[in-house]
């Protein structure tokens, strides 16, 4: 997989097929890890979904806030972080798991092809490693992303999409709330998701870290 834009507009424009599928099931959207030393940082212990941890989104702004149309993801950018990396197309795995860019690549993130892009009305999602066989990833620090922070996703008809975090949460894999982290708002929002939580040689990470953020502007 990579930045192939060749592939079926139809597929690509309507995101309740393979994402459904992902929601459903509540599969959690990353796998491996490799341990660094002191590990990655964690915006909290592991939780499992509740009425009682549910985040709130921030109120709509009255001045409406026009969509984007439909392009693929290119670049995203999280300045608070140090992140500033290119973003290739993925889609599903052999065993129905969101796939993540090549781990040799430390500073690639993905783009859920088949679902929604950032910056249209619906939920995207963007993926990336945590960490690699040879030390920290593209969103190693992504659990130190705090309530307030920008991130910018630039995609291929050369609009930026501009969102503000709202929530911050690690949910463990056995219990992935995915109709909560991946379900439409109403509103265009964005999820980050890479691997977090207790880590062990044999099982990898336990937990996914989720970033929960809102379309606020776009230029």
């Amino acid at each position: 997989m990579g930045l192939d834009l060749s592939g079926s507009e139809r597929r690509r424009r309507t995101p309740w097929g393979a994402l459904a599928l992902v929601m459903l099931t509540g599969l959690a959207m990353m796998r491996n890890g490799v341990d660094t030393s002191g590990g990655p940082p964690q915006p909290a212990a592991i939780t499992a979904p509740s009425a009682s941890s549910r985040i709130a989104p921030p109120p709509v702004s009255s001045a409406y806030l026009q969509p984007l149309a439909y392009a693929p993801a290119s670049r995203v950018r999280i300045d608070t972080i140090g992140v500033d990396a290119p973003v290739m197309d993925v889609g599903l795995d052999e065993e129905g798991w969101v796939a993540a860019p090549p781990p040799q690549d430390a500073n690639m993130a993905g783009w859920y092809q088949n679902g929604i892009s950032p910056g249209q009305s619906g939920t995207a999602v963007v993926v990336g490693h945590v960490d690699n066989q040879t030390g920290p990833a593209v969103f190693y620090r992504l659990g130190s992303v705090r309530k307030g922070h920008t991130i910018e996703v630039t995609r291929y008809d050369g609009r930026v999409a501009i969102f503000q975090v709202y929530g911050v949460e690690v949910f463990s894999k056995e219990d992935f709330p995915g109709v909560r982290v991946y379900g439409d708002t109403g509103a265009p929002e964005l999820r980050v998701i890479t691997c977090g939580g207790g880590y062990s040689r044999a099982a990898g990470y336990d937990g996914n870290v989720v970033v929960f953020a809102r379309l606020i502007g776009t230029r």
